[in-house]
C-alpha cells in the first residue's frame, strides 16, 4: 500500500466516480482502476461497488475511508511542521550548567524569543554537568550546550561570559574581614567542591595542582546553591566561580584570590558538521552577536582561560 493509493482512494470515494477522479487526479482512468484494484486485493476486500455510471463504497470502503482520511490527515500534519521547522519555528533543545539557571539563560532566551522572527520557537532546558551536556549534543538529543571547555574535535566552542573565581566563607570565619585571600588558605579550613565528575570539579583540582595548594575537601556537591547553602552554615569554605547566585546569597562573604585572576568561562558549543534547524542556527547567531559587545574582553579572558584547560 502507496500513500498514493491512499490518496487516489480517497478522490473515487468523494465523487463515486472513476472518470472523474483520474481527471482530478492527472492519471489515466486505467492507471486509477488497476491502482484501486491492487489497493483491494492487498487489502482482500472490495472497497467499491458499481452504481450506474459511477461507484459507491461498501461497507469495508466506508470504514477503510475513516481510516485513509486519518492517514492523508497525519501527512498534512506532517508537512506542514517540518514547513515549520524550515521557516520561522520549530523546537529548540539547549542543556547548560547550573550557575546558568537562574538568570543568563532565561534572560537571554527570552530576548530571543521576543524577537518577531523567533515568536513560534520553543524551546527545551535541561541542566547538568558540562561532559553530560557535550554528551547529549554528540549523540542529538541537545541542539546546542553550555558550560565549560572540554578538548573535542568534532564540537565547535565559543566563549560567552567570563567569572571570576573568588573564596567564600561564612560571615563569621576567622577570613572574612580580609577582602583578598591567598589560595593556600584552602589548606587551612575544611573545604565544599564540586562533583568530580563535573568540569568545575576538574578545574579545580587541576588548578590546586598548578598552585600547589591541598585542600581538605569534605563533601563534594552538584552546584553553587549547595555549596553557598553548606558554606553559609559554616560546613567550610570554598572555591567558586562569581555568579549572579553570589549577587543575593546572605550569611557569606565574598572575597578575591590574593595576586591571582583566574576564571571559569562559560562556552557555548555544538556539533561541528550536522544539519541544524534554521532555528537552532538563528540562536546560535544570536549568542554570537550578543557577545560581541564584550568581544575584546573575552578574547583576552579566553587566552588566560584556554592556557589553564590545554592539557585537560
Amino acid at each position: 500500500m502507496t500513500l498514493n493509493q491512499i490518496l487516489y482512494f480517497q478522490k473515487v470515494a468523494r465523487l463515486e466516480n472513476y472518470h472523474q477522479a483520474a481527471e482530478e487526479l492527472y492519471i489515466s482512468q486505467p492507471s486509477l482502476s488497476r491502482s484501486m484494484a491492487a489497493l483491494e486485493s492487498e487489502l482482500g476486500v472490495a472497497l467499491f461497488e458499481k452504481k450506474g455510471r459511477g461507484v459507491t463504497l461498501t461497507k469495508a470502503g466506508k470504514l477503510f475511508l475513516e481510516h485513509a482520511d486519518r492517514i492523508a490527515g497525519d501527512c498534512d500534519v506532517a508537512v506542514g511542521k517540518m514547513q515549520e521547522l524550515s521557516s520561522d519555528g520549530g523546537k529548540i533543545d539547549i542543556g547548560y550548567i547550573f550557575p546558568l539557571a537562574g538568570h543568563y539563560i532565561p534572560h537571554k532566551v527570552r530576548k530571543f524569543l521576543n524577537q518577531e522572527e523567533n515568536k513560534n520557537v520553543v524551546f527545551n532546558f535541561w541542566q547538568n554537568h558540562t561532559p553530560a551536556i557535550a554528551e547529549k549534543v554528540r549523540t542529538g538529543e541537545l541542539d546546542v550546550g553550555f558550560g565549560g571547555y572540554l578538548k573535542m574535535d568534532d564540537m565547535e566552542f565559543f566563549p560567552l561570559s567570563a567569572q571570576e573565581l573568588v573564596i567564600i566563607t561564612p560571615k563569621e570565619h576567622p577570613l572574612s574581614e580580609m577582602q583578598e585571600v591567598p589560595l593556600v588558605e584552602l589548606d587551612h579550613y575544611p573545604v565544599i567542591g564540586y562533583e568530580s565528575a563535573s568540569w568545575m570539579g576538574t578545574y579545580a583540582k587541576y588548578l590546586y595542582r598548578k598552585y600547589q595548594v591541598n585542600p581538605n575537601t569534605i563533601v563534594e556537591c552538584p552546584d553553587e546553591y549547595s555549596i553557598v547553602s553548606l558554606v553559609r552554615e559554616n560546613f567550610g569554605i570554598a572555591l567558586m566561580p562569581q555568579t549572579d547566585i553570589l549577587l543575593n546569597a546572605d550569611g557569606i562573604k565574598i572575597h578575591k584570590i590574593m595576586g591571582l585572576e583566574i576564571y571559569r568561562q562559560v562556552f557555548m558549543f555544538w556539533m561541528k558538521d550536522r544539519y541544524r534547524l534554521p532555528a537552532v542556527e538563528r540562536f546560535i547567531k544570536y549568542m554570537k552577536e550578543q557577545q560581541a559587545d564584550d568581544a575584546n574582553d573575552t578574547e583576552n579572558v579566553s587566552k588566560i582561560y584556554l592556557k589553564d584547560i590545554v592539557n585537560f
